[in-house]
């Protein structure tokens, strides 16, 4: 018995229509979960833990550092501030608080007011009215992180606009894990290096070309990968961007998904201290994907 070649074709069709369906279902559930993710990183850098009100960045010297918005302290706060908030004494390491009597400063995440607000790398949030700030530690220095809750950016913010999300960017890639433990070098935007411990390299193939990327530790085994390519300094940042990745499997496979490159907290407050990316993860191709400059400053 002969098949129907009016059926045969008719099969066809239905066949082609069904697979046509579901690639672009599985395209758009992909392009739903990247803008998904995107609105939660803009929210991030809008919350009161982000990089958008950021208002300060002051260096500490040894022993006493007074400060407020009166000039005449060592160090000047924005004029919502007290005139004088208080003094914050660096020593061996450690930073003392004490407060103004009349400055009505608040200790975030403690009770009561304790010895050291910076000791062997814990810190604690001071808060005055919209004001929060605490010390952060780069190489040898010890500095004043200042936000402002009621920054003028946080209204004027408008979102960082992206390459067209396209799921080829999201590539395929061989974690290879050094022969003998060892670390690569991090130099950020002040000039201090640091040795960090290198987890390995991602290898992957674009175009039929293959490229390395050096990557370090994200927490919990995923990886942190700072990246510059053809693109920086053009449509992206200047200083390169971010790439974080999900953790490898057991046989080293990772996914790349560059459309998930953002801007480094540089791109978006002078006051950021960011790494830059090592010389090696220079990349000679365009990454037409993720994050393009935020233009912030």
């Amino acid at each position: 018995m002969k098949a129907n070649p009016t059926i045969l074709t008719l099969s066809v069709v239905v066949s082609l229509f069904f697979v046509s369906f579901i690639a672009k279902n599985d395209e758009g559930a992909y392009q739903n979960e990247i803008n998904q993710w995107h609105q939660k990183r803009i929210e991030s850098l809008k919350s009161a833990e982000g990089w958008l009100n950021l208002a300060g960045l002051f260096w500490l010297k040894e022993g006493e550092n007074s400060f407020g918005s009166d000039e005449k302290n060592d160090i000047v706060f924005p004029k919502k501030a007290s005139k004088q908030v208080g003094v914050l004494t660096l020593k061996d390491g450690k930073v003392a608080f004490k407060a103004d009597p009349s400055a009505q400063v608040k200790l975030l995440e403690v009770g009561t007011s304790p010895e050291f607000v910076f000791e062997d790398g814990k810190t604690t949030t001071m808060e005055q009215g919209a004001l929060r700030w605490f010390i952060i530690k780069r190489g040898p220095k010890y500095g004043i992180r200042l936000r402002d809750l009621e920054h003028p950016v946080l209204g004027h913010f408008q979102g960082v606009d992206r390459f067209a999300i396209n799921d080829s960017w999201k590539i395929a890639a061989k974690l290879e894990k050094p022969t003998t433990p060892r670390t690569i070098a991090i130099t950020d935007v002040l000039g201090l290096v640091s040795q960090q411990p290198l987890v390995g390299h991602a290898v992957f193939e674009w175009k039929g070309k293959t490229y390395r990327l050096a990557a370090t530790d994200a927490g919990g085994g995923r990886l942190f990968i700072i990246f510059k390519d053809k693109t920086t300094s053009h449509e992206t940042y200047g200083a390169g961007r971010f790439l974080y990745t999900d953790k490898p499997d057991e046989a080293g496979n990772v996914v790349l998904d560059f459309n998930k490159s953002i801007n480094p907290p540089c791109a978006f407050s002078p006051y950021a201290t960011c790494p830059l990316p090592p010389a090696e993860n220079t990349l000679a191709m365009r990454v037409e994907a993720g994050e393009k400059d935020a233009k912030m400053h």
